[in-house]
C-alpha cells in the first residue's frame, strides 16, 4: 500500500509549478500594494496637504494629544495657544488633526437608549 502511494506521488506532473509560484507571488504583491501601500500613501498626502494649509485660528490636536489654537505658522513650526496665554511651539509634522474634524461619537437614538 505504501509503495502504491509513493509511486503516485512520483508520477504527479511537476510542469508549471514554477510558473504557478511566480503567479502566486505576483498576486500577493498586487494585493499588498492595494491594501497596504496605496492607502498609506494617500494618508500621507492628505496629512501633508493639511499641514501645509494650517492657518492662524485653526483648532488642532498634536500627535501627543495636546489641544490648542494656532497662533503663528512658520515654515517648519507652529505656535499653539494651549491655555490662556500659554503658547507652545511644535514642529508642523507633530500636528495630527484639526480638532473640529476629529471623530465625534453620535448620540444614541431613542431605540438604542
Amino acid at each position: 500500500m505504501t509503495a502504491f502511494i509513493l509511486l503516485q506521488a512520483d508520477a504527479a506532473p511537476t510542469g508549471g509549478s514554477g510558473l504557478q509560484t511566480l503567479f502566486l507571488i505576483g498576486a500577493i504583491g498586487i494585493i499588498f500594494y492595494f491594501f497596504m501601500i496605496r492607502p498609506q500613501q494617500r494618508r500621507q498626502k492628505q496629512h501633508k496637504t493639511f499641514v501645509d494649509t494650517l492657518k492662524k485660528g485653526d483648532q488642532v490636536v498634536t500627535i501627543g494629544g495636546m489641544h490648542g489654537r494656532v497662533v503663528e505658522v512658520s515654515d517648519e513650526a507652529v505656535v499653539l495657544d494651549v491655555d490662556r496665554g500659554t503658547k507652545l511651539t511644535f514642529e508642523k509634522s507633530a500636528v495630527s488633526v484639526e480638532a473640529s474634524k476629529k471623530y465625534v461619537k453620535p448620540a444614541p437614538t431613542k431605540a438604542e437608549a
